[in-house]
C-alpha cells in the first residue's frame, strides 16, 4: 500500500560527503567524526524522537565497533543529540548550534515544520540534513544538501486515497487535519487525490497538535454520515480521537499516514485502536527488510523496548 524508499544507498553516499568535508588536524592519529541527531526529546511526540535518537545511537555504536581507517587513521564517531521540541523556533535555534559545532551530517528532524525552516541553516553551512519530514516544500526549495529519506506527503497521502477508493470501496470521507506542516500536507494531498478517485468529501475540520477533545468535530462528522475519516495529524491526538470515535458510535476506519503507524498509538488508544485503524508508512517496514530481524533483535536488547516506526 505505502510508497518504499530504499535509504542504504542514500545514507552511506551522505555519510562518505559528511567524512571527507569533516576538518580533522593534520597529524591526529584518530579523526572525530560528529553526527548530529534531532527531534523531539520533550512534549507530546517525545517517543518519536527518542526512538529516532537511539536507531542513529545504535549506528554509531556498530560505525565504532568497526574501527573504520581512513588515509591510516581511525575514525571515532560521535553522537551529538539535541532537543528540538517539535517545535520549528527551537528546530532552527538547534540547526544553528550544530553547525556551529562543526557537525556535518544531521539525522533529522523529524517533524516537517522543523525541518523545513533549519533546512536553510544546514544548506547555508554545508552540512547534511536527512529527514523524515514528508512535507514536499523541504525539498522544493532545491537545497544540495538536504535529503527525505522516505515518500512525501504526496505519494503517502495518494496512497491512502487509492487503497480508500480501490480497496476499502468508501464514497464519503471526513478529513480531519491539526494545522501542522506535516498535518495539514498530507491531509491536502489525501483529499486531493480522494477526490480524483471518485470519493465525496463531505467535511474537513481543523485541530492542532496540542488537542484531546475532539467531540464537536466528530459529531459534526458522523451527522455527515462519512464512512471514513482521514486524520492528518500525529499518534498522541489519533488515539484519543480513536476512542472518541468509538465512544460516539462512529464506527467507521480511521485513516492517516506513518504517524498512526506508530506503536505508540495502541498504548494510548487501547481497545479503540484496532482494525478500524489504516495507516499508510512512508518508509520501509523494518521487519521485512533482509536485516530487519537482527536490527530488531540489537535494539531490543541495547534499549529494553521495541523500536518504534523510523528507529
Amino acid at each position: 500500500m505505502p510508497s518504499k524508499m530504499n535509504m542504504a544507498p542514500l545514507a552511506q553516499a551522505a555519510l562518505l560527503c559528511a567524512l571527507l568535508s569533516t576538518p580533522y588536524a593534520a597529524l591526529a592519529q584518530e579523526q572525530v567524526v560528529k553526527i548530529g541527531v534531532t527531534g523531539p526529546l520533550s512534549g507530546a511526540n517525545a517517543f518519536a524522537g527518542k526512538d529516532n535518537e537511539n536507531g542513529v545511537r545504535l549506528a554509531v555504536e556498530d560505525l565504532n565497533a568497526q574501527k573504520i581507517k581512513v588515509a591510516g587513521k581511525l575514525l571515532r564517531f560521535e553522537l551529538q543529540s539535541e532537543d528540538d521540541a517539535g517545535d520549528p523556533k527551537q528546530g532552527v535555534t538547534v540547526a544553528q548550534k550544530l553547525v556551529d559545532g562543526g557537525v556535518k551530517f544531521v539525522l533529522g528532524p523529524y517533524n516537517s515544520g522543523v525541518a523545513i525552516p533549519a533546512s536553510r541553516v544546514y544548506n547555508d553551512a554545508g552540512a547534511l540534513m536527512s529527514t523524515v519530514g514528508t512535507n514536499p516544500k523541504i525539498t522544493q526549495a532545491n537545497y544540495k544538501t538536504v535529503f527525505r529519506i522516505v515518500a512525501s506527503d504526496s505519494q503517502v497521502g495518494g496512497s491512502m486515497a487509492n487503497y480508500a477508493a480501490k480497496e476499502l470501496k468508501l464514497r464519503n470521507v471526513g478529513v480531519i487535519d491539526d494545522r501542522t506542516a506535516f498535518g495539514t500536507g498530507i491531509a491536502t494531498e489525501f483529499k486531493r487525490q480522494a477526490q480524483a478517485a471518485g470519493i465525496k468529501v463531505a467535511g474537513h475540520e481543523f485541530t492542532n497538535d496540542k488537542a484531546s477533545d475532539f467531540a464537536a468535530i466528530l459529531t459534526s462528522l458522523r451527522a455527515k454520515k462519512v464512512d471514513a475519516i482521514f486524520f492528518g495529524g500525529y499518534a498522541p491526538q489519533g488515539a484519543p480521537m480513536a476512542r472518541q470515535m468509538k465512544a460516539l458510535g462512529l464506527n467507521v476506519p480511521l485513516l492517516g499516514g506513518d504517524t498512526l503507524c506508530s506503536p505508540e498509538m495502541a498504548k494510548l488508544g487501547g481497545p479503540a485502536v484496532g482494525e478500524n485503524v489504516r495507516c499508510a508508512q512512508a518508509g520501509a517496514i523494518i521487519a521485512r527488510q533482509p536485516t530487519g530481524p537482527a536490527f530488531l533483535t540489537k535494539y531490543k536488547a541495547r534499549f529494553k523496548r521495541d523500536p518504534d516506526v523510523y528507529a
